[in-house]
């Protein structure tokens, strides 16, 4: 990995780095004073740039998973002080970067409020208004871990995955472990939690914003950055929107625009049986499809679908709208066992090595929480002569299949009740409230219940609403009104309550 980092930076003088290495040990270890580290460090070191620290971390240093946890970032701060410059870089707003400046900066906010709040009496309804915008931050990893560390790993910086990850998951654990007890009512359990939570966050953002950033600025190109933020909206960001408008199209050589070029590169495809065009006809073993209608299938089918080949890279999954789990593109080409975290590392390379040898042929998993159930299974995939050619993962939703009872023989469609309820199945089904008027308090749940086809058309307000067919959507939609859908959404109340009115409108006619 060494030379690969090495090709996307400027010059790396191994001298100086190996100094640093050695005086920054030293100070840690306390065999060196601040004062006598920081003069060492001006007289064999000179100004350093975030990015060797990097560098010395991937190449000069042996990884250790906790070594993002246990290393405190404001006494290497301190040491560096005047040394490395880490100030905030000058973006434009829409950058990558600065998004996860600005996702910091409001949960910098929340933890000032945090620190404020338990000072006083507990009252319940404070901590959760204040809980459910800190219950956002984790999306902020999400993308991290999703779009940020896939395209590090291809510069050769893979210390992010293996060790920042960790610390990621330790925060999320720390904001749901937090939320458990708030609404299990263990008040004092939960006041307890607040500082490791302040403590771990705040460290994180440091790590992040001394080193992070700034060694993604170096190693990754403007053009590679403008391709991550299609991946970064679908995922999304904790706590704001953002309006991507796509890149104008790049100008075409002129060798490539020409009527010459076409028609070269249609012979040329032609003389080996493939058209420049999408409308030919593939065989697919039991018959014959375009690559449109390939992709279609993919995206209509209801379960999600991946595939590993055989050298362990991430081949393909399937685009759907109903996806499970966050995806994005950075993802193909990825080692999978990054695409994971350290502490499940073991069981992906259990599951991939047995499928491998042969010794299984499948392993399923299934996430079992109220109202949501999913079902994972991992199938070896092999060729007519037995080799075995990748893994397949298919991923399901099973919640609405769980709860099915009894038999349904007679065609019934979404929002239609079966002929053979009985009365009293159809009341109990009947159960919520008629929404005349929309106001803030108006439930979600009301709405779908009196508008079937709603939840399909609110993308049309906004995409965000797309995640309402996923299901932790679905969760959400159980209890949100519309006050939280304008606060999630970032769309102004009236605007909210008055396009919804119209879609509600349109379905009654």
């Amino acid at each position: 990995m060494e030379n690969k980092m090495k090709n996307y930076l400027p010059k790396i003088e191994l001298d100086k780095m190996e100094q640093l290495l050695r005086i920054e040990e030293e100070y840690e270890t306390g065999k060196l004073s601040l004062e006598e580290a920081r003069k060492e460090l001006a007289e064999k070191v000179g100004s350093i740039r975030p990015y060797h620290i990097a560098y010395i971390e991937q190449n000069m240093m042996e990884a250790d998973d906790d070594e993002c946890v246990r290393v405190d970032m404001r006494k290497t701060l301190q040491l560096l002080d005047g040394i490395m410059d880490y100030s905030r870089p000058q973006l434009p707003a829409d950058h990558p970067i600065m998004h996860y400046y600005r996702e910091n900066d409001e949960m910098r906010k929340l933890l000032l409020a945090v620190e404020d709040l338990v000072q006083y009496p507990m009252i319940k309804n404070q901590w959760l208004e204040l809980y459910d915008k800190i219950s956002r931050y984790p999306i902020h990893y999400k993308r991290k871990q999703n779009q940020l560390y896939p395209m590090l790993e291809r510069k050769g910086f893979t210390r992010p995955t293996t060790t920042m990850w960790n610390f990621d998951d330790i925060v999320r654990d720390e904001i749901r472990a937090a939320e458990r007890l708030l609404t299990k009512d263990k008040e004092e359990d939960f006041i307890a939690k607040q500082q490791t939570l302040i403590d771990y966050a705040r460290d994180l953002m440091e790590k992040e914003e001394a080193i992070l950033y700034p060694t993604s600025l170096a190693l990754i190109s403007e053009e590679e950055f403008e391709d991550m933020k299609h991946g970064d909206q679908e995922i999304g960001f904790a706590f704001f929107n953002v309006a991507h408008t796509a890149p104008a199209a790049k100008p075409q050589p002129a060798s490539m625009t020409g009527a010459g070029f076409a028609s070269d590169l249609q012979s040329l495809l032609s003389k080996y049986g493939y058209s420049a065009g999408g409308s030919d006809k593939l065989d697919v073993t039991t018959g014959k499809l375009t690559l449109e209608q390939i992709n279609l299938i993919y995206q209509h089918l209801p379960i999600d679908i991946s595939f590993v080949d055989e050298n362990e890279l991430v081949c393909f999954y399937s685009d759907t709208d109903h996806r499970i789990f966050p995806r994005s593109k950075n993802v193909i080409g990825r080692e999978v066992m990054n695409c994971h975290p350290r502490k499940s590392a073991h069981v992906v390379r259990e599951v991939i090595d047995k499928l491998r040898n042969g010794e299984q042929e499948r392993a399923e998993f299934w996430i079992n929480k109220p109202d949501l159930f999913i079902y994972i299974v991992y199938v070896a995939v092999r060729d007519k002569q037995g080799k075995f050619r990748g893994v397949l993962e298919m991923m399901q939703d099973c919640t609405h299949i769980r709860s099915l009872e009894g038999s349904q023989t007679l065609l019934t469609w979404a929002g239609q009740q079966p002929e053979e309820l009985s009365a009293a199945e159809e009341q109990a089904e009947d159960n919520g409230e008629t929404v005349s008027e929309i106001t803030p308090k108006t439930r979600l749940k009301d709405l779908l219940r009196q508008y079937p086809n709603l939840k399909k058309r609110l993308p049309e307000i906004a995409p965000e609403f797309k995640m309402l067919n996923s299901p932790l959507g679905k969760i959400m939609a159980a209890r949100a009104d519309i006050q939280m859908m304008s606060d999630r959404s970032g769309i102004p109340l009236q605007h909210l309550i008055g396009e919804i009115g119209k879609l509600c409108k349109e379905e009654k006619q």
